[in-house]
């Protein structure tokens, strides 16, 4: 049984449509299949598709970025690593089953594969705890990636997580400190490495894998430091106003391009991923081989270089205050000017006050 989203209420229905009159057996048996109305239906269907799905607001690609029946990282590494080689465990606590990794062939090249996997259904889903990656996740993935350093092997990551796992025990066990030092690892090594953000991009669970000279998006999918609920209810304390949220965020491919955050957008089928998961595949591909061919073609210290000018040049382009006066996410930059005038105006009060305190102390203490 499909699942559908809360705006494809048309699009479902059109679907049953179609499905009943392809079925030749009725109520009074077998019928005629309408050949002709099927046709109609179904054009009817991919322009529904082509209107909605053009038109996605930033929480209905959030929603779309979940959907369940989404292709998954273990589906990505299926049709595109061979002779896949599974590796597990990080020498120190555990094996962390919410990151598949291990060393394949991606088009004749050896590469080393991470890939945060969410499950499909209820016990796996289980089992790879949702994607969210614990300590032991992340120290396995800077052991793999060392490995593949030491022996020049490039490093494919597939981001699929809502973020790191919040548990007491993976904090006791020094979240942060793994989180941080995969990111440090990711960008020390001086093989290619390439980032593709299939799903939710979440928090530093994301980025702790997403550190890369190249960071390839699928259409609708997410990349943000925190979720839109969790955004709404810090700033609004309303986990209900998303749509503010993730409107304000930028967290969608588009805008994340416009900013320089990625480098690329890999297209979708019309109606999201899960509705043709092997064109999906077939595009990946292709923007990866790409890629991954450019920066073989630098040296080493050219691929350490082109990384962290990547990262450097983020944010000079004053990506979230424009040079016009209407509002860029939660404030606007008349709004800015006006607040740093009103900070300079008390930090000028709060000096006077100062010196006169000192004053009355000095007085007080020559009595």
């Amino acid at each position: 049984m499909k699942n559908y989203l809360n705006f494809e209420t048309e699009i479902k229905n059109l679907e049953i449509e179609l499905e009943k009159l392809k079925d030749p057996y009725t109520q009074d048996g077998l019928s005629q299949v309408n050949t002709d109305k099927i046709m109609k239906i179904e054009k009817e269907l991919d322009d529904k598709l082509k209107t909605i799905y053009s038109n996605l607001n930033s929480w209905q690609t959030t929603l779309v970025a979940r959907h369940e029946e989404r292709p998954k990282s273990k589906y990505f590494i299926d049709n595109l690593i061979d002779e896949f080689i599974p590796l597990a465990g990080d020498r120190n606590y555990a094996e962390d089953n919410s990151l598949i990794s291990g060393f394949g062939k991606f088009e004749g090249t050896s590469v080393l594969v991470l890939g945060q996997e969410k499950g499909d259904d209820l016990d796996s889903r289980i089992e790879r705890n949702f994607g969210m990656m614990r300590p032991e996740g992340y120290r396995k993935s800077i052991r793999l990636i060392q490995l593949a350093d030491r022996f020049n092997i490039p490093v494919l990551s597939f981001i699929d997580t809502p973020g790191a796992y919040p548990g007491v025990g993976a904090e006791e066990r020094g979240q942060a400190e793994a989180i941080a030092r995969s990111i440090e690892c990711s960008m020390k090594i001086s093989v290619p490495n390439i980032s593709i953000i299939i799903g939710e991009g979440g928090s530093g669970g994301a980025i702790a894998l997403a550190s890369s000279n190249k960071i390839i998006m699928l259409e609708n999918a997410i990349y943000s430091v925190i979720s839109p609920e969790g955004c709404a209810t810090i700033l609004w304390r309303d986990p209900k106003k998303t749509l503010e949220a993730s409107k304000a965020m930028k967290l969608t491919s588009k805008d994340l391009l416009e900013m320089r955050i990625i480098d690329e957008i890999i297209k979708e089928p019309t109606g999201g991923a899960h509705r043709n998961k092997q064109e999906v595949v077939n595009n990946a591909r292709i923007s990866i081989k790409k890629n991954l061919d450019e920066l073989l073609a630098m040296s080493r210290k050219e691929i350490i270089s082109h990384r962290n000018n990547k990262f450097l040049s983020i944010g000079r382009d004053n990506s979230f205050l424009k040079s016009d006066d209407t509002t860029i996410g939660l404030i606007s930059k008349k709004n800015y000017i006006e607040s740093l005038i009103f900070n300079s105006k008390i930090r000028k009060i709060l000096i006077f006050l100062t010196l006169v305190t000192i004053l009355l102390l000095f007085v007080f203490l020559l009595q």
